[in-house]
């Protein structure tokens, strides 16, 4: 058994997660045909078999321990490489996935290599802010991993929710001082804080932050992201 695989099935159970061979085996090719890609493409840092069960696939599987997402839509606002919307598409039970990132070249990459490796997810390219247009409050579930502080990273998700529907931000320790710097836009944008779930991976705290849309997303979010940089909410 690789390293992958057998890192995948040694640590899921600490999850809560019970998943089939076919697919941990689906899993564990995603995550070797990044690491192959990465030798051409700058997708990660991290290419170690073990690291990138635990720090990519098994990270992005927390998803699935947040949220009943049992026949509803997600979008990956910002995917990079594809985490955590593909797990989450590869391990979900009926879940309709979307991955939005603004690289054209990332995104070719991987409108190439799921449908070779079976996996069904929408992929858009474009900005968050700009994209937000066609796609307004069309999804349950937005999430997002890596992409900005939480003070910027709710006005790029926050507007494609639909209200009753959730943020579900993926975050490491700093989650708790994160989310107290964006008391501010959570009010702003019909969110509210619903829970804050912990998970030890590889050591290290992993969290998830559930922020549940109460109330519409006012009009003028998301603002040009040079704006949200320049002054979050």
């Amino acid at each position: 058994m690789n390293t992958m695989k057998q890192t995948l099935l040694s640590e899921l159970p600490a999850l809560g997660l019970t998943l089939g061979g076919e697919t941990v085996d689906k899993l564990c090719a995603f995550g070797a045909a990044v690491v192959e890609q990465n030798a051409v493409m700058n997708l990660t840092a991290i290419t170690e078999p073990a690291a990138v069960a635990r720090l990519h696939l098994l990270d992005s599987l927390t998803v699935l321990t947040a949220a009943d997402l049992k026949g509803k839509s997600l979008i990956d606002v910002g995917c990079g490489a594809g985490f955590p919307g593909v797990p989450v598409a590869i391990a979900g039970e009926a879940v309709k996935v979307t991955l939005l990132d603004s690289l054209g070249k990332r995104m070719s990459w991987l409108e190439t290599i799921l449908p070779q490796l079976g996996v069904q997810a929408n992929c858009i390219t474009a900005r968050a802010e700009e994209a937000v247009a066609d796609h307004r409050e069309k999804f349950d579930y937005a999430t997002s991993r890596a992409v900005a502080r939480l003070n910027i990273l709710l006005e790029l998700t926050a507007p494609y929710v639909r209200v009753g529907g959730a943020v579900l931000a993926l975050k490491g320790a700093a989650a708790r001082q994160e989310l107290d710097e964006a008391k501010n836009a959570v009010g702003k944008l019909g969110l509210k804080v619903e829970d804050i779930k912990d998970f030890t991976i590889d050591g290290a705290t992993h969290s998830i932050i559930i922020l549940r849309k109460i109330a519409k997303t006012p009009p003028q979010f998301p603002r040009r992201y040079a704006k949200i940089k320049q002054s979050p909410l």
